[in-house]
């Protein structure tokens, strides 16, 4: 069961004394909702002549966060007539970081402005209160994520708000083809438990940054579709998983079903670029055994399955990737309205050069922004304290992303 991040120690900040006064208070659903979603619709609005992706939330405007078991989301409202101007996300959860233990930070998302009511400093003010009620539950760090090209983002949180650039991954899109594609010879395909894959997580994930400690939690969720480990067939009767001992050769992988969380349009393309979308998914459908690289409809709302948990270890283990991939893709292909598969993953880890995914729809720098909330503590023994995360380097090339932060 989810708990919202109490509100009774909360009330609502007020901002300002003329008519433009900001109201920064905790999101009701009741009051709130049509409200949110209206606004939300606005920001979405791309630029004339160009393709947009526009995000729908099925009616459900705390989606991205709810599946947390401690989050929090904040509204603005400005003038007496209590105008929605603003709104933001977060969640708490405890993570690695890298081999210095466990850490318990903020993620930040989902922050909205309305256009009408920009350079009034409501961005800053939603941001602050987030992290104030974040610190209070205990939160160390605060984080967000962002594309590297959004530069009035990034500059609201690093010059702003004192974030630091930290971290950076890739996202790797795959759109879903109206074929199958093949798996490989020589190669099995297992599904695992929601405890083996979670002890085995345990083990590979150990020095990784941002590996969730409530992984069993993730594992077990109904948007899981399941976690599957390739072997080499000649190898599958020499492996017991009760010994605890994993194959020489393997690679593993968990799907998330984000399509029940969200759903995805990309609106504002040509009439021949339409067309052109729409003959090579037919012609794919018509003639399959071709394996066109056709490309799905995205143009009506889609969902995509995100993988996340993605290692491999051995000599065969590029192979066994590719092949779990695939398998991935061809479960999206029998799930209708999934439009593609993502992955996102660190730069320099190994799986990252092995993802199927098409460069043109990819992002090559995803920006991950870090600050620091909790206060220095004079009397904790240096010596056995763990170093600034922010001012140390990545301890490992190999970075956990929570699916449910997708």
């Amino acid at each position: 069961m989810s708990l919202k991040i109490a509100a009774d120690n909360f009330p609502p900040l007020l901002v300002g004394e003329t008519e433009n006064f900001v109201v920064v208070r905790e999101y009701d659903e009741g009051r709130d909702k049509v409200a949110v979603e209206e606004m939300e619709k606005r920001c979405e609005i791309g630029q004339r002549g160009k393709p947009s992706l526009v995000t729908d939330l099925m009616g459900d405007p705390i989606c991205r966060i709810r599946h947390f078991p401690s989050h929090v989301m904040l509204v603005a409202e400005c003038g007496e007539g209590g105008e929605m101007a603003g709104v933001i996300r977060a969640c708490i959860k405890t993570v690695t970081r890298g081999s210095s233990g466990y850490v318990k930070l903020a993620y930040i998302l989902g922050l909205r402005v309305s256009p009408s009511h920009r350079r009034l400093g409501i961005g800053i003010k939603l941001v602050q209160e987030i992290e104030k009620r974040c610190k209070q539950q205990g939160a160390e760090y605060s984080y967000m994520a962002t594309d590297c090209t959004n530069e009035s983002s990034i500059n609201l949180f690093t010059r702003k708000c004192c974030y630091t650039k930290f971290r950076t991954l890739t996202m790797l899109v795959q759109p879903v083809h109206a074929h199958y594609k093949p798996l490989g010879s020589g190669i099995a395909t297992i599904r695992l438990t929601p405890k083996l894959a979670e002890t085995i997580y345990s083990r590979v994930f150990v020095d990784a940054e941002f590996f969730a400690k409530d992984i069993g939690t993730i594992l077990s969720s109904k948007l899981n579709l399941g976690t599957f480990m390739a072997v080499p067939k000649n190898c599958l009767p020499q492996w017991d998983p009760k010994t605890g001992i994993l194959p020489s050769n393997f690679a593993i992988l968990s799907v998330w079903n984000t399509k029940e969380v969200f759903k995805l349009q990309v609106k504002g393309v040509s009439k021949l670029t339409h067309a052109c979308c729409t003959g090579s998914r037919l012609l794919d459908a018509w003639m399959p055994w071709l394996r066109l690289p056709s490309f799905p409809d995205v143009f009506r709302q889609f969902g995509v399955y995100f993988l996340y948990g993605l290692h491999m270890e051995g000599k065969n283990a590029p192979r066994l990737m590719k092949a779990l991939c695939a398998f991935a893709h061809n479960m999206a292909r029998d799930d209708d309205g999934c439009g593609a598969v993502v992955a996102e993953v660190g730069q320099r880890d190994p799986v990252r050069e092995v993802i199927p995914h098409w460069r043109k729809f990819s992002w090559a720098e995803d920006l991950w922004c870090i600050k620091k909330l909790a206060d220095e503590k004079p009397d904790v023994d240096r010596e056995f304290e763990p170093p600034d995360w922010m001012k140390r380097g990545s301890s490992s090339p190999v970075i956990f992303v929570d699916p449910r932060d997708s």
